[in-house]
């Protein structure tokens, strides 16, 4: 018997195998436990000083190519390493970074203009008022009946899940980066890597005006929320953003632009009105995001706080948040009333191109290079979810916004306004209760209209697809193939009837309900 277990513990080398994987394990987690310290390493953001603290351990200043974001990043990895050679408990390089770091730390201020103090009043009285109503709204839709919720999602989903494509427009000579509708969803907006800014008549996709006035790729277009659409020379209808730097303004009835405002030192990506129309916000590869005031096309605010280029910004629709994203994998969301940071958007480990606010005010969804769409609440102060939405990257977001110019829902029967003759319904042998069923119809379909916003999103990928969500559950309603080539950009119509994208193969699609 003892031979038999001895035979047994015969040494047959497995464990070399199993001791092999340990340490391959224990390399792997001391890596992932670097990077996640090196996630949190304070190290200066100025590159004057990132490049004297590389001299000071003895690295080069300077790599051939190598941008200031790079020169950070590799100042990081360096000290990350150093940090893990000298173990967990001397995690400070010296007394000097030690204090440096909590000087980083701590909140500084830069002085500003008193224009920049009175648009934060401004803005500030502007989105006080909308978002007590906004509330006001949601504390009412939350008592809906849950039977009636389902049969709106029910009906709205339907709707959505009979998209199609309805036709295919060569848009410019090189690839088409952005394209948003015009408020009245009459007029589509494209903006291409040649610089062109091009309008087109929806749904027949025919051209209306070019507008020359960059000399680099175009990489964000955005619509006045009140565009008058109108002739006027001075009436400004739309944003655009170049790979020159300028942000331009521009009316609908001339091809050059009404202002350029120049201040950034890189590409301009996204840029963003304000709910009010009076400012714009634009992204750019100089690491900053700007606010310029629309009246005057004067620079409000340079604001930093990436360590990366910024790709993305948006508006919240109260008009107090805006949020940028950026290529450090970070988002950001500021309280354009006090300059501060209201959350930092930090879970993505690539790329953020895309950042969208939903029309509820407090959620917001960030599309970046590791094909991901990730939900953010900003009352819990974290992510809720996470989509695998595309197989490469996510490169536009937009929620779908009802807007009440149309709603369509109008009964022939009930007297709007006042004014108009009155029906045979509101005649004096009348019931009340027949005089209100065309009044309950009317505010039954319109609760329903309004609850619609907000309801499913667009997202667009470099997978060649555009992909319709459920914003509820998070679920795909809709897959819609676009002609293969990566899809830049997605938009969605105030009316709901259509969808559009824009492609690297030079190409916009329209979309829309089959029994259209």
């Amino acid at each position: 018997m003892s031979e038999l277990t001895l035979d047994t513990l015969v040494d047959d080398g497995n464990y070399l195998g199993t001791e092999r994987a340990r340490i391959e394990n224990k390399v792997i987690l001391d890596e992932l436990e670097r990077k996640k310290k090196a996630r949190t390493m304070a190290v200066p953001t100025d590159d004057t000083r990132v490049k004297a603290r590389l001299r000071e351990i003895g690295e080069p200043i300077t790599i051939f190519g190598e941008r200031a974001a790079d020169r950070r990043d590799r100042l990081i990895y360096v000290l990350s390493q150093i940090n893990a050679a000298r173990g967990d408990d001397a995690m400070h390089v010296d007394e000097e970074s030690s204090d440096e770091s909590e000087e980083e730390e701590e909140e500084f201020y830069t002085p500003g203009s008193m224009d920049l103090l009175e648009a934060r009043r401004r803005i500030a009285e502007y989105s006080l008022p909308r978002a007590q109503k906004r509330i006001a709204q949601q504390r009412i839709d939350s008592k809906l009946d849950l039977g009636r919720v389902v049969d709106i999602r029910k009906k709205a989903f339907a709707e959505v899940k009979k998209f199609s494509n309805m036709g295919s427009q060569i848009g410019d000579e090189r690839p088409i980066s952005i394209v948003r509708f015009a408020p009245n969803n009459k007029i589509l907006a494209t903006g291409s890597w040649s610089g062109t800014v091009k309008l087109w008549n929806v749904p027949s996709c025919t051209p209306i005006r070019s507008l020359r006035g960059h000399s680099d790729r175009i990489g964000g277009v955005a619509w006045h929320p009140q565009a008058t659409l109108s002739q006027g020379e001075s009436v400004v209808n739309l944003a655009s953003g170049g790979g020159e730097g300028s942000v331009n303004l521009w009316s609908l009835n001339s091809d050059n632009p009404i202002s350029v405002m120049k201040g950034h030192q890189d590409r301009v990506c996204r840029v963003a009105f304000h709910p009010s129309g009076n400012y714009v916000a634009s992204a750019s590869f100089d690491t900053t995001w700007r606010l310029w005031d629309v009246n005057t096309s004067k620079e409000l605010l340079m604001q930093e706080g990436h360590s990366k280029e910024v790709y993305s910004v948006e508006f919240q629709n109260d008009g107090s948040l805006v949020a940028s994203g950026g290529l450090d994998a970070i988002g950001r969301v500021w309280d354009l009333r006090t300059g501060k940071t209201a959350m930092v958007l930090d879970g993505h480990i690539q790329a953020v191109f895309a950042t969208a606010f939903s029309p509820n005010g407090y959620q917001i969804a960030t599309g970046a290079g590791d094909d991901t769409i990730r939900i953010w609440d900003m009352r819990a102060i974290k992510s809720l979810y996470t989509i695998p939405a595309h197989i490469s990257n996510v490169s536009d977001i937009r929620f779908f916004r009802a807007d009440d110019l149309f709603f369509k829902h109008v009964p022939t029967d009930v007297q709007m306004g006042g004014a108009g003759p009155a029906t045979e319904i509101e005649g004096e042998g009348a019931s009340a209760a027949a005089r209100d069923a065309p009044e309950k119809e009317y505010a039954a379909a319109h609760e329903e209209w309004r609850y619609r916003s907000g309801l499913f999103f667009a997202s667009s990928g470099y997978d060649g697809f555009v992909k319709l969500w459920s914003a509820d559950d998070w679920q795909l309603l809709k897959r819609l193939s676009t002609d293969a080539g990566k899809v830049m950009s997605v938009d969605i119509s105030s009316d709901g009837e259509m969808l559009v994208s824009g492609t690297y193969n030079r190409n916009f699609q329209l979309f829309g309900p089959e029994d259209v």
